[in-house]
């Protein structure tokens, strides 16, 4: 073998490595938002849990990939222990599916529809069409369909490239005895390990092993420990992703690597058992790629099978392996974990900020009440609610920027964009609870009572503000274009009322009914409240225009007052009439 094998070798793995990465990252933007309903389909039955895992698994190519999407969930707080277990098993199972495609090289006949089988005779159509819809198509969808054919073709290219490199090796004795020495299960499976934790895929791994099962020295005795070896090696990949990580997200990690040492312990003390008794003809004789597929996929099938009525043994043996310890989990929704899953992080992003909307929402109605009737309990409420608003922002906001920088689909995209000028918003609204609530603390520490006209007017006014920020809220949760288009109309009524009742006080300030020190409480709270009403317009033309695939506020809000629409100005004079002031 010489230096131009090795060279040839070492191309032929970056090309398979690259083939896979790109192939994988451009499934999972396929996906897209069915990624994000997984976490709808999440069950405490470990059996759907499996069949979960096999199906995400086969869809993004990588069982790595997916036991750090479940050790983010699991330390998000999104998905229990328990539910990660029948995942985790699924995933090797559904790693599987590549060792069965790249055993698709090894196919030799002169039949010409079998040929066709084979990824060389096919490899360059699916190219071709790849680059067609690359380079000429503007659907996103039909460019992340290239993308997946250009990957399965460069991973392809790969596998032939390394195969053919290490061809020469057969006629080396050398080589062959030095397969020899993995027949020891101890060498065969140390040497499996440390090769898939150091290129962090199994499905890469096992490829390379397909590849030099191609020169006919390798045995099934000297291939089956390498095999486990490599099912305990890609563990590697969710440890250090558990670092820095929850109690909970440790133990799916941990979960991850008991499953495979326990099942390839057992499965290599049962073929030797059995070997020793029965004699199984076949150990010394060389095998193919997809014999090796084969053994892949029966290890972690009957593994499964063993394994999964005992979840519970794994997850306490988890727990007992990572004690309990007080730490805080809070914020642990937004899991770099999820980066590599764009879609998932997307959806993860949107879950935060439907709480941060929600918690907005509660602060601005716990102030109205301080307003109302004064407690010292529901004022410290609102402070905290506040503060973690802000904590909320920033968080989110510096999540959502790190998840701009990646490539994501375009509807992923509008729903980042969407999010980040809404978060914004949520933060404002944040700030004027806290502002209503500071002016309560004055009217209940001075004693401040207000006429009973006064009253009245902004009694109308605070419920106006609390429907349209219902509206907006609810319209942000619910991605609702019909109940965002109700928002403008009855901000600009708020807008009239903020100016009549401005009018209103000015009057009673003339005649003696208030006095200056009232009335500056009393601009203080509409001042708040009429702003409350602008960023809820803010997120209602954000859904608006990101649904319409732009976003131009003041085109929106310029089209409504000039061009005379008639929903508009009905919902307009609806609420005019419901809120009109006595």
């Amino acid at each position: 073998m010489s230096i131009f094998n090795v060279l040839s070798l070492i191309g032929g793995l970056a090309l398979f490595l690259f083939g896979m990465n790109i192939m994988g990252g451009a499934l999972e933007k396929q996906a897209g938002g069915k990624l994000k309903k997984i976490l709808e389909k999440l069950t405490s039955n470990p059996f759907k849990g499996l069949i979960l895992g096999i199906g995400v698994t086969a869809v993004i190519q990588s069982s790595s990939a997916t036991t750090v999407m479940v050790v983010g969930f699991v330390n998000s707080g999104l998905m229990e222990l328990g539910q990660a277990i029948g995942v985790i098993m699924g995933a090797n199972i559904g790693t599987t599916v590549t060792s069965w495609l790249l055993s698709l090289t090894a196919i030799e006949s002169n039949n010409v529809f079998i040929s066709l089988l084979k990824p060389s005779s096919f490899s360059p159509i699916l190219a071709a069409i790849g680059v067609g819809f690359y380079m000429f198509s503007k659907d996103a969808k039909k460019k992340n369909l290239g993308t997946i054919f250009l990957g399965f073709t460069v991973l392809m290219t790969g596998m032939d490239t390394m195969t053919a490199a290490v061809k020469p090796l057969a006629d080396i004795p050398e080589f062959a005895n030095i397969l020899l020495l993995f027949s020891n299960p101890i060498f065969g499976v140390l040497a499996g390990a440390v090769l898939t934790a150091i290129i962090q895929s199994s499905s890469a791994s096992v490829g390379i092993l397909q590849a030099l099962s191609q020169t006919g020295s390798l045995t099934y005795g000297s291939a089956i420990p390498i095999i486990m070896g490599q099912n305990i090696g890609t563990c590697v990949t969710a440890l250090i992703s558990a670092i820095g990580a929850s109690k909970n997200a440790k133990r799916a990690s941990m979960v991850h690597l008991y499953f495979n040492l326990i099942g390839s312990t057992l499965f290599l003390l049962v073929f030797y058992l059995l070997n020793a008794i029965i004699g199984f003809e076949f150990i010394n004789s060389s095998l193919n790629a997809a014999g090796i597929a084969v053994i892949h996929t029966t290890f972690n099938v009957l593994a499964t099978m063993v394994m999964l009525p005992f979840s519970k043994w794994l997850e306490k043996l988890a727990v007992l392996t990572v004690k309990d310890s007080k730490e805080d989990e809070e914020f642990q929704t937004l899991d770099d974990r999820f980066l590599v899953t764009p879609s998932v992080a997307v959806f993860q992003s949107r879950e935060v900020a439907i709480k941060m909307a929600t918690l907005a929402k509660d602060a601005l109605y716990e102030a109205i009440g301080l307003t109302e009737k004064f407690d010292s309990h529901k004022a410290r409420d609102v402070v905290e609610k506040e503060d973690k608003i802000d904590i909320y922002e920033d968080k989110l906001g510096t999540y959502m920027v790190k998840l701009s920088r990646l490539d994501i689909s375009e509807d992923d995209s509008n729903e980042t964009s969407k999010l980040l000028h809404c978060i914004g918003d949520f933060e404002r609204i944040g700030d004027h609870a806290l502002n209503i609530k500071q002016t309560a603390d004055e009217i209940h520490e001075k004693e401040i009572e207000f006429s009973p006209e006064a009253l009245a007017e902004l009694n109308v006014i605070a419920n106006a503000v609390k429907e349209v920020l219902d509206l907006a809220i609810d319209s942000f949760i619910k991605n609702d274009i019909a109940l965002a288009s109700k928002v403008e109309p009855l901000e600009q009524v708020i807008d009239m009322l903020k100016a009549t009742l401005k009018t209103n006080h000015i009057r009673r300030l003339k005649k003696g009914e208030c006095t200056t020190e009232v009335g500056f409480v009393f601009s203080d709270l509409i001042t708040n409240y009429e702003r409350v009403a602008d960023h809820c317009s803010n997120i209602a033309v954000c859904i608006i225009e990101i649904a319409k695939n732009s976003f131009s506020t003041h085109e929106y809000l310029h089209e409504l007052k000039e061009s005379n629409n008639k929903a508009f100005e009905a919902m307009y004079e609806t609420y005019r009439e419901k809120y009109a002031l006595n």
